[in-house]
């Protein structure tokens, strides 16, 4: 046996040495004895504390790692309880901040000795946690729980601008990988995408077979190194020869694919965003523009950037219209036509289809040019996105998704965003500092004449 492979034979038993090491120095530090012989395990906050107060990076890791999994087998109750010390008890050291302050007033060059004792301690925690194996991923679940708790105790939200502040950092563009996501893709990752697909659920296999083999067809994802195999948001691609009016056809598993090269579109139809706990974590601007890239640098005939975008505040947001006998975003006219909104099934019924299309289009160009909602903003989520992003709202779709969703969310309306690569520039600087819409010309025309 040569020296080489020798080495090679010890190398495992080495590691699995060295792993029993760090597990039983996790094991002391982790867990204490009472006046009995029964070890007691500590509380989290004591393992918070403890892990704050340790240098040496090994034991520092399996005190990570000890907390991160206490905290995910604690009941509701403690885990509650560990954010809520987090946020009274794990906040900048107020002492600290005084001296730093004192300091300024005869030492300028000071500021930043205040900058660092302003720091919450918990943010130094949540990077010591993040070292653990598994820890990022681990403190994205950690930060889903605490959003569930914001609404009813707010002292939280200073757990979660701490959390929001380091993601921001860790979930940088620069660290997100693109991957071209098919049907050859392990199994472990195509499960994911049926269960996350948010915006067109995935009925089975076979459908999603359908929106990820035919030549016609792309999905993309943005992965993170410490998250390997959790697409952090993913969006599926149709390329069609023209601009789709209706998801349904996208959709259809007996539909007959084209070749990729004889396309000229391509239309960004659904983009689910996969982690509740990297919400404010922004993604999905930076995903569509490389998808853009890698489709431009692969189909050279496809021109036309698009999506078949879902409306699901906009049926909400009629309602209201409706009820409010003195709002005027909606006419007499429209107050009576959607009286058929309110019957079973009227989408089916040809005649009453197409007596609402004028004025539930009208009613849309009004939704998104003239409406706001409490904070001055385009009301639609999805529409502040593309528009945010720089997209055009090109066109707008009578019954584009007759699903139970699309009727529930939207009366069937869907759009179009056109993403036009010399215009996203300026639609973007005029959306973002005047809240100017880019607009087709034929949906300013359908804006009601009053």
């Amino acid at each position: 046996m040569t020296k080489a492979e020798a080495s090679r034979q010890s190398r495992p038993a080495f590691l699995g040495e060295l792993f029993e090491t760090l597990t039983e120095r996790g094991r002391r530090l982790l867990w204490r004895r009472d006046a009995g012989d029964a070890p007691q395990p500590p509380e989290l906050s004591e393992l918070a504390q403890a892990l704050l107060s340790r240098r040496g990076e090994a034991s520092g890791v399996a005190l990570a790692r000890g907390l991160l999994a206490a905290f995910d087998h604690a009941g509701p109750d403690a885990r509650l309880g560990f954010l809520r010390v987090l946020a009274e008890r794990f906040g900048p050291d107020p002492a600290a901040v005084k001296a730093a302050l004192a300091a300024i007033e005869h030492d300028p060059d000071a500021l930043e000795d205040l900058h660092s004792a302003a720091e919450p301690r918990r943010q130094e925690l949540l990077r010591r946690l993040n070292l653990a194996p598994g820890g990022t991923a681990a403190l994205v679940h950690m930060r889903e729980e605490l959003l569930s708790h914001l609404r009813s105790d707010p002292s939280l939200r200073r757990v979660d601008d701490d959390f929001a502040h380091l993601f921001g950092s860790w979930f940088n563009r620069g660290f997100l990988v693109l991957r071209h996501i098919d049907w050859n893709t392990p199994a472990a990752i195509l499960e994911k995408i049926i269960r996350y697909e948010a915006v067109h659920a995935i009925q089975n296999w076979d459908d999603l077979r359908n929106r990820l083999q035919p030549t016609d067809r792309r999905c993309y994802g943005f992965f993170h190194p410490q998250m390997v195999d959790e697409p952090l948001i993913f969006v599926e691609v149709a390329l069609t020869r023209a601009i789709p009016d209706a998801v349904g056809g996208l959709l259809d598993l007996k539909r007959k694919p084209i070749e990729a090269e004889e396309a000229t579109t391509a239309v960004f139809y659904s983009i689910s965003n996969t982690q509740r706990g990297l919400a404010g974590v922004s993604f999905g601007n930076f995903l569509i523009k490389q998808v853009v890239e890698e489709l431009k640098a692969e189909l050279p005939n496809i021109r036309t950037f698009v999506t078949l975008s879902p409306v699901p505040g906009f049926a909400a947001w009629l309602a209201a219209a409706r009820k409010d006998e003195a709002s005027d975003l909606i006419d007499a006219d429209q107050r009576i036509a959607f009286a058929l909104l309110d019957e079973p099934g009227w989408h089916k019924d040809a005649t009453k289809a197409e007596a609402l299309r004028a004025p539930l289009l009208a009613a849309a160009a009004t939704y998104f040019l003239r409406a706001r909602d409490g904070k001055g903003r385009v009301p639609d989520p999805v529409a502040r996105f593309h528009l945010g992003n720089g997209a055009q709202l090109e066109r707008m779709n009578h019954l584009g998704d007759v699903s139970a969703n699309g009727l529930k969310q939207a009366h069937g309306l869907m759009v179009n965003y056109l993403y036009d690569l010399d215009r996203i520039e300026v639609n973007h600087e005029a959306f973002a500092e005047r809240g100017t819409v880019a607009a087709a010309s034929v949906v300013a025309r359908a804006l009601p004449t009053t």
